[in-house]
C-alpha cells in the first residue's frame, strides 16, 4: 500500500501547492536512496556523514525560508516538510540542517548588518561555511538568562570569556553565533557575536559518550581570552528577544520534524508486522497489534495537522505566539517519542537492534525532547498562557 495511503489518512497532501509537494518529495528522495543505506554505520561510529553537505545544499535545504543571499525563499510549510523527510531518516541529519538555517543563518539574517549578512550567508546557503549556535552552558540549560558567559568591550573588540555545551555542528563550525552577558552602560545586556574559527583562545570539543544524536557532532565550546572584533557583533537585538526568537523558529521546524521519526517508526513497524509470523499467522492480525497501529497512526495524523497550521500561521504574516510553538513542540515530539517505543514493541527482541529504525529515533527523540526547550518548559509556557501566573522560578 503506498505511504499516503496510510500515513495521510486525512489527505493533507490535498492542502499542499505543488511547490511544497516538489520539494518534499526531492528530499523524501534523497533520504530514501542516498541517507538511509549508511545512517545506520555513522550512528553506530559516531560519525556524520559530511558528504551530504553539498547535496543538502543543492536542495536549497539551508536558509530556506530566507529571500535573497543564494536562499531558496520557500514557504515556512516547506521548510516544516524538509525538516520532516529529514528527520525521517535520522535526527543528526535533521539538527544539522535545522542548526545552520534556523540558529545561525536566521540572526545573521534578522540581526545583522549588510557586510555580516554578504560576509556570511551566501556562502552558508551553499554549504560552504557551517555555522553552530552558542546558547546552552554547562550550569544554565533552561534559564539562559543565568549565563555566566561574558565579553567585554576593549577597543575595536570584545573579549570573550566563558563555554557553551551540547553544540550540534561545533567541532565542524566555521562560525558561532555565541550569546554572552555585556556590560551595556553599567548594566548586562544579552548580545549576540560571530565567533569564527581559528580565532585565537576558541576550542571547540566533541562530546563522547552519546547514547542519542551519535550520527551527529555536538561539542562543548570554549573561550578563553577570544578575542571578537567588534564588527561581529549582531547590532539588530539585545536581551534574551535575540536567542528566544532563534529558538522559536527551530521549534516550529522540530515540530514537523518530529513526525518524520514517528512515520519511520510506524511504516517500519507496519511492514514488520505484515511479514513477521507467530501462531501461524502475520502477528499484524492479532487485536492488540492492530490496537498499537490505530493508536500510531491517530496521533501521527493529528501531530501533522498541529504542524501545519503552525506552519500556515508562520506563512500568513500573522504573528505566532509562543505559546501555539510551545503547544505544537509539547505534543509533536511527545507522541512521536511514545510511538518509537510503541515500535519498537511490536518488533519484540529485534526492536532493539539498530537494523531496524525504532530503537535509533527512540533514542534520538529523547534528546529532542530535551533541546529546542525541554518537555517541562514548554509546560510552563502554556500553563502562563492558560492562567496568566508565571510559575518559573516558582518554588
Amino acid at each position: 500500500m503506498p505511504r499516503a495511503a496510510v500515513t495521510d489518512l486525512y489527505r493533507i497532501d490535498d492542502l499542499l501547492s505543488p511547490e511544497d509537494r516538489a520539494i518534499r518529495d526531492t528530499v523524501a528522495r534523497f533520504v530514501d536512496q542516498e541517507y538511509l543505506p549508511i545512517v545506520g554505520k555513522h550512528f553506530r561510529n559516531h560519525t556524520f556523514p559530511s558528504h551530504v553537505i553539498p547535496k543538502l545544499a543543492d536542495m536549497g535545504i539551508f536558509g530556506a525560508t530566507l529571500k535573497g543571499y543564494g536562499c531558496a525563499g520557500l514557504s515556512n510549510v516547506a521548510y516544516g516538510l524538509i525538516l520532516q523527510e529529514l528527520e525521517r531518516g535520522d535526527s543528526g541529519l535533521r539538527s544539522f540542517a535545522s542548526v545552520q538555517s534556523s540558529l545561525c543563518m536566521f540572526p545573521i539574517y534578522s540581526f545583522g548588518n549588510d557586510e555580516q549578512k554578504e560576509r556570511f550567508l551566501p556562502g552558508m546557503a551553499a554549504g560552504k561555511i557551517i555555522g553552530c549556535f552558542g546558547l546552552t552552558e554547562p550550569d544554565y540549560g533552561s534559564d539562559p538568562g543565568g549565563m555566566l558567559t561574558r565579553a567585554v568591550k576593549q577597543g575595536d573588540h570584545y573579549v570573550l570569556n566563558g563555554s557553551k555545551m551540547w553544540i550540534t555542528n561545533g567541532t565542524i563550525a566555521d562560525v558561532a553565533v555565541v550569546w554572552a552577558k555585556v556590560d551595556d552602560g553599567g548594566a548586562e545586556s544579552i548580545q549576540g557575536f560571530l565567533v569564527e574559527k581559528g580565532m585565537p583562545g576558541f576550542i571547540a570539543k566533541e562530546i563522547e559518550g552519546k547514547f542519542s544524536l551519535r550520527a551527529s557532532f555536538t561539542a562543548e565550546l570554549a573561550f578563553q581570552d577570544v578575542k571578537v572584533p567588534a564588527k561581529n557583533l549582531l547590532p539588530g537585538v539585545k536581551g534574551l528577544r535575540g536567542p528566544l526568537s532563534c529558538l522559536n523558529k527551530a521549534r516550529m521546524g522540530i515540530a514537523f520534524a518530529a513526525m518524520g521519526a514517528a512515520v519511520a517508526c510506524f511504516e517500519g513497524a507496519r511492514e514488520y508486522s505484515l511479514s513477521r509470523k507467530q501462531f501461524n499467522k502475520p502477528i499484524a492480525g492479532f487485536q492488540l497489534t492492530q490496537e498499537k497501529l490505530a493508536d500510531m497512526l491517530q496521533e501521527i495524523v493529528k501531530g501533522q495537522l498541529l504542524a501545519l497550521r503552525l506552519a500556515q500561521l508562520a506563512d500568513s504574516g500573522q504573528k505566532v505566539l509562543p505559546e501555539q510553538v510551545s503547544l505544537c513542540k509539547r505534543n509533536n515530539v511527545k507522541v512521536a517519542l511514545e510511538i518509537a517505543r510503541v515500535a519498537r514493541s511490536i518488533y519484540g527482541a529485534n526492536g532493539i537492534s539498530d537494523e531496524y529504525p525504532p530503537i535509533r529515533h527512540m533514542l534520538n527523540l529523547e534528546s529532542v525532547f530535551t533541546y529546542e526547550g525541554t518537555h517541562e518548559v514548554h509546560t510552563l509556557i502554556l500553563g502562563k498562557a492558560i492562567t496568566g501566573i508565571d510559575a518559573f522560578g516558582a518554588s
